[in-house]
């Protein structure tokens, strides 16, 4: 069993891996093939406030170009849409479709499910006391998902 720190961070990395992963087939397998765990971080910075290109951007420590690129893919699958600013009609806002919310809810559900499935592995205790030690180290504010940066390539 090592003790280092690098391997500490390498396998609380792969933890989110397999978590992300798992979701990604099971979403596929619901019908939701098209989408990636960018698109998953994307979505939720439109959701949370992110209206154009340059914002999404930022929200996701990615070029302009990177974002308006993830925009595109996900307007053409239909996840979003751009509509007229309520507030200046020459510009045009991104808004999260129906369709885009389904598969959010739809990947909330799944985590649930994964956390289930892994409380049922290693007891609901381990997997809570896991949980609460990793909010002592990150902190309540820290988790923020319209900021994933590393986590941020736009993938096809």
């Amino acid at each position: 069993m090592s003790r280092s720190g690098a391997d500490l961070a390498l396998l609380m990395l792969a933890g989110f891996r397999s978590f992300a992963d798992q979701a990604t087939v099971e979403l596929a397998k619901r019908g939701y093939d098209d989408i990636r765990p960018v698109h998953d971080f994307a979505l939720h910075s439109i959701l949370s406030g992110a209206a154009d290109a340059s914002q999404l951007g930022r929200a996701m420590s990615v070029t302009k170009q990177a974002a308006a690129r993830t925009i595109s893919i996900l307007e053409q699958r239909g996840y979003v849409m751009r509509e007229p600013d309520s507030e200046d009609r020459r510009r045009m806002r991104l808004r999260v479709t129906e369709r885009g919310l389904a598969m959010l809810h739809e990947g909330e559900t799944i985590f649930n499910e994964i956390r289930e499935r892994w409380e049922r592995q290693v007891g609901a205790e381990s997997v809570g006391a896991l949980e609460n030690a990793l909010r002592l180290f990150v902190g309540t504010d820290v988790v923020r998902l319209d900021a994933p940066g590393w986590a941020a390539r736009v993938l096809d």
